[in-house]
């Protein structure tokens, strides 16, 4: 694993400390690494939202589709 030093303000450091210590965090690294997975996350998700805003409409869905899923699912 590497290492990377950041540098905060007094603010910011109270803050991630607080997080850690009400949390349940072991250590800041640990709150640190949380954060960039949930922005990881958080960038993929707007990705798959953007690709589907873009893409072409869809069939609608009504309740003869979900009949006909149900039939197919169980194989008739």
């Amino acid at each position: 694993m590497s290492t990377m030093n950041i540098s905060l303000p007094d603010s910011l450091k109270h803050f991630v400390d607080r997080q850690v210590a009400d949390r349940g965090y072991g250590t800041s690294s640990e709150y640190v690494r949380e954060l960039i997975r949930y922005d990881q996350d958080r960038q993929m998700l707007r990705g798959l939202l953007l690709e589907g805003a873009s893409s072409a409409p869809g069939t609608p869905v009504d309740d003869d589709y979900f009949t006909a899923l149900r039939k197919r699912a169980h194989g008739r």
